[in-house]
């Protein structure tokens, strides 16, 4: 385990955000090197401490916080700290004044009650770069509007594109396996948090980035939104299909799923070559990619019904050995059982202060001369409280007097 070593080490962040986008964001932000302060309210903390089972379980084997907060809160301090009173929000603002960066999800207006939103912070830091997440933005019609994140794969297009077909089994609008609408505004603001912290350097200013779930479902639809703003055609669901390549997607075999991701005519002759199906590579039909998307009704089925006489790790062997790229189909344990995904170690072991340790997923990023940094797993609620009040100069016993009043938790 590395410690203190990533690209950002003397980069601090004021983490004001909840649940997912802004602790994704911060958290990347961590394994990069920066340190994080997550704030949170005494006795309370982030709501997804509780969203469980599964659990993370102490020595006892009882259940302790869910699997899910430690998914986005590793390499973090922990503080508990209630703004709504006039005190928290003063050590809100000493912790302001020595931070570069501030993340928070509030609804808008919300932190502006506190005298803690990006204008009052810049008062006292006009060095600090504040990005706010919300679901909606800060302006607009809806930006007053809560938002969780199968709400923006809703409104957003994406369950209209994902799922079966019209008139199959199950047909009907999906949403994705995991929050990516979160996860997706998560890495924008880690972009655009260093974006600014570039342009900081150079001018001195610090500003304010406004993030919205939303936009950023909007904007990531890629090149399913330029094929309506280009065609007029409104993009329906097709499976696992890619609608401007084919075939490109996932088929079933003697024992599972293949995933074929063809995308050159070279690559679709050598498919038909082990697949023993040479008149298909001949067929006008099929000639390039663009007649094979026009005709994919007829040659979906021709090639399903060929892999579906084989097993996945069958036609895996053959199809690599020609150069096609393919792959089976796999659920987590197999994911996590897999030679390359043991390699390049992307499961991890962190060290967790009541638990002993706690599993994690590694970070995905390699630096060649600052490699990333794993400081420990997810802290408790308020782990790290007396620790950095004490930085800011409280003594022992006005930390106490705070902690009696409610206004910090330790």
């Amino acid at each position: 385990m590395t410690t203190d070593t990533g690209p950002l080490v003397g980069v601090r962040v004021l983490d004001l955000s909840r649940v997912l986008a802004g602790p994704w964001a911060s958290q990347v932000l961590a394994d990069f090197g920066a340190e994080v302060i997550k704030v949170e309210q005494p006795g309370v903390g982030d709501a997804t401490r509780t969203w469980g089972p599964p659990w993370i379980k102490d020595a006892a084997g009882a259940p302790f916080e869910a699997a899910y907060h430690h998914c986005a809160n590793r390499g973090k301090r922990a503080v508990a700290i209630d703004f709504s009173r006039p005190e928290g929000q003063d050590l809100i603002r000493r912790l302001a004044v020595t931070s570069d960066l501030a993340l928070e999800n509030y609804l808008p207006g919300t932190l502006a009650r506190f005298g803690l939103d990006h204008e009052h912070l810049a008062h006292v830091n006009p060095r600090l770069i504040t990005c706010s997440i919300t679901g909606f933005g800060q302006d607009g019609p809806l930006a007053r509007k809560a938002a969780y994140d199968v709400m923006i794969q809703a409104m957003g297009g994406l369950m209209s594109v994902t799922g079966l077909p019209e008139g199959e089994p199950g047909a009907g609008p999906l949403k994705v396996g995991v929050a990516i609408s979160d996860l997706m505004t998560g890495m924008y603001a880690v972009s655009a948090l260093l974006a600014a912290l570039h342009w900081r350097e150079r001018t001195g200013q610090g500003q304010h980035i406004d993030l919205a779930l939303m936009d950023t479902q909007v904007a990531w639809l890629a090149n399913i939104a330029m094929n309506y703003l280009v065609s007029g055609a409104v993009p329906g669901r097709i499976g696992n299909a890619n609608p401007n390549i084919v075939p490109y997607q996932a088929f079933a075999t003697a024992d599972g799923h293949l995933l074929l991701a063809v995308g050159t005519d070279p690559q679709f002759l050598a498919l038909c070559r082990v697949l023993g199906r040479p008149d298909l590579a001949v067929d006008a039909r099929f000639a390039t990619n663009a007649a094979r998307v026009e005709h994919r009704g007829a040659l979906v089925p021709a090639l399903a019904e060929v892999l579906r006489a084989r097993s996945t790790a069958t036609w895996v062997a053959m199809l690599e050995e020609a150069g096609i790229p393919c792959g089976p189909v796999q659920d987590l344990a197999a994911v996590f059982a897999h030679p390359q995904v043991q390699h390049r170690g992307l499961r991890l072991d962190l060290p967790h202060p009541v638990v002993g340790s706690v599993p994690s997923v590694a970070n995905p990023v390699h630096f060649a001369a600052t490699p990333v940094t794993y400081r420990g797993a997810s802290p408790p609620l308020g782990w790290h409280t007396r620790e950095v009040l004490g930085e800011l100069g409280l003594s022992s016993e006005e930390i106490d007097r705070l902690a009696a009043a409610g206004v910090v938790g330790v």
